[in-house]
Order: C-alpha cells, then structure tokens, then sequence
C-alpha cells in the first residue's frame, strides 16, 4: 500500500495569489478511519491556508501524541513540522515561535492531549499568549488506546461498551476563557462552512487563538448516547452567529443590520463578519461568552462559532519587547553590548 498521492493536476486548477494550487497544500494519504472527523479538520485547514494565501514554507505545523497529532502528516507537507512528546507541544511551539516570530504557528492537539497529560502547559499557553493557532480535535474518547473516556467526555456520555462516563468533564473552551485567551471558538467537524473562516480567523489573530471542535471518533464514540457523536452534535448544536471571512487584499463591503451584524477588523486589516444568532451573546464580553457556554450545558447543547474576540491584545513578543527582527537572526555583534555596557550593568548589580 502506497500513501503517496498522484502529482497529476487538471490543466484548469486554480492558483492563489501567492501561486500555489490548493494540492500544493495537501499532505500524504491519511491512515485515519475512514469518516474520522479529524480528516474533516485537515480538510478545513487545508482549505483556509490556500484561501488565506499563505507560503506553506512559512507555516509551522506543531501536534503532540494522538489521533488528531497525526494529522500533520495529512496537510502541508512543505511546512515546517514538529511532532512532539505527549502533551508537549506548546513548549516546543514557545521555543519555535521566540525563535521566529516570522513564521505562522499552528497546533494540533487532542482532548487527551490536552485535557489530560498535557493540560498544564496547555494553560501556561494560553497566558502567555503565544501568538499562535491552537486546535483542538475533541472527540471525547482515547482513539489509540481503544476508546477509553477522555477528560472532555460529558457526564452521562455512554461510550462503545455501554459503560456511562460519571465524571465532570473539562470544557477547554471555557478553561481558555477563564485563562485570558484572545480569541476562543468551538467548532464541529461536520460543519466546513462555519469551521473554514474560523480558522482563517484564527490564523490572523495576533495572539493565542483557540478553537475546539468536536470531532466524532467513528470507531470508539460514534454510538447512540455519546455526547461526541454525529448525530447528538447535529441535533443539539447551538450557533452563536453565521460567520464569513473577508481578507484585507479583497474589497470590503458592508451592510448593516442594527443589532444583527457585526464586524470585526482585526489588526492586518482583516474583517471577520458576524450575524448574530445567540441572545445575550457579546463576542467581545469574555463574562458574556462564559454566561452563554454555561446557559448552553445546562440545556445540554453544544454551543459552536466565535465565542470571544480581544481586539486589542498583546502578544508574548509584544509583552517581553523583543527586537524587531527573529531572535535566531542575530548574531555576536547584535549580542554583545561591549564592555562599557556590561560594566554598567554590573555596576547597578552591586
């Protein structure tokens, strides 16, 4: 069996304005299930990097240990790439990203990944504010290891072996709200439409951009009584608003709804246009957001789109003032201050 993919094109195929076609943004033949939500996400990235025209040179790809951090492989595959220890991609990513900050930093995690072994760096993350995608594929369940519940399985989530799942789950959307994240969004799977600019969004956000999508595991959590599952997301799904993507280079058009549309810049000049579906719900209100994920859990749905946008946050570069240019591009003269600085800066030691 070969995971190569063919290199013929159709004459017609379409490049973007950077002069890639969207196959230059694939990766090798997925060894996923067949109906995995996750190739879905690799699908939506897939798409949301070619549209956003990005070089996939200057992409880096970061995942840990799971289902969903095999992804990588399945995407992009003349980007940068790091696979990591179980749970420690956001090190690797930090470490990556003040290195390089000229590079676009995208994470692909899983709820065990990060609801569970990894969950500490997970939140250090978040408030850092590393200037980065982060990507949860939250399908409730242990994919590798046969299916056990995950952290993130709901309370009376019944898994493949009849056994109900009795205890509280961890919300990571509302756990980055809690920690300061800059931009928080739940997604699902099976809806390209809304998950494809949310990605785009996230990939423009100038901080730490977190979106959880709920991705049903077809082999271990796609059963009558999981809360991950096809059919109880499609049927209890709550959106905040309809959500469309309009990059700085293309024209930008506006019509207002008083009270239904919003739009948001964000800081390269990017508009992320939202309806508003939800009462009550303020994406720019952290408390808001929050309110409106404890509302939707107590009614046992599952609220996807934007759930919180910080307009004005600040990233880590922004918060240690770091020079202009990559840290890896300075060299001994950049360095070494010379020896009338050091001597004043010893001097104010003593």
């Amino acid at each position: 069996m070969t995971f190569a993919k063919p290199k013929f094109r159709h004459p017609k195929s379409t490049k973007n304005k950077v002069g890639y076609l969207k196959s230059d943004y694939l990766g090798t033949v997925s060894t996923l299930c067949a109906g995995c939500g996750h190739d879905s996400i690799s699908g939506a990235i897939v798409q949301a990097c070619y549209e956003l025209d990005i070089e996939p040179h200057k992409l880096a790809k970061l995942s840990g240990i799971g289902c969903s951090s095999k992804t990588p492989a399945y995407f992009l595959s003349n980007s940068h790439g790091f696979n990591s220890v179980h749970g420690r991609m956001p090190s690797i990513a930090t470490g990556a990203n003040l290195a390089n900050k000229n590079l676009t930093y995208l994470g692909v995690s899983g709820d065990g990944d990060s609801a569970s072994i990894g969950i500490g760096q997970f939140m250090h993350v978040i408030r850092r504010n590393l200037n980065m995608t982060y990507i949860v594929m939250n399908n409730g369940c242990y994919g590798l290891t046969k299916g056990q519940d995950s952290a993130t399985a709901d309370v009376g989530s019944i898994n493949k072996t009849g056994m109900s799942n009795e205890y509280e789950p961890i919300d990571l959307a509302a756990l980055a709200l809690e920690l300061g994240s800059s931009f928080v969004a739940r997604s699902f799977s099976g809806d390209k439409t809304q998950l494809v600019p949310l990605i785009k969004a996230a990939l423009s956000h100038p901080g730490f951009a977190f979106i959880d999508v709920i991705s049903p595991c077809v082999t271990f959590n796609n059963n009558v009584g999981s809360t991950k599952s096809y059919d109880f997301v499609r049927e209890h799904m709550e959106v905040t608003s309809s959500i469309d993507f309009v990059p700085h280079k293309d024209e930008i058009t506006v019509d207002y709804q008083p009270g239904h549309r919003m739009d948001v810049e964000l800081h390269d000049g990017s508009v992320l246009k939202l309806d508003k579906l939800a009462p009550n719900w303020n994406p720019f209100d952290r408390n808001s957001a929050i309110g409106q994920l404890q509302l939707a859990k107590s009614r046992n749905e599952v609220l996807t789109g934007l759930l919180f946008i910080d307009e004005n946050t600040k990233d880590l570069h922004k918060k240690l003032n770091t020079v202009d240019v990559p840290l890896n591009t300075l060299n001994h003269t950049n360095l070494c201050p010379g020896q009338d600085a050091l001597d004043k800066i010893n001097d104010n030691l003593r």
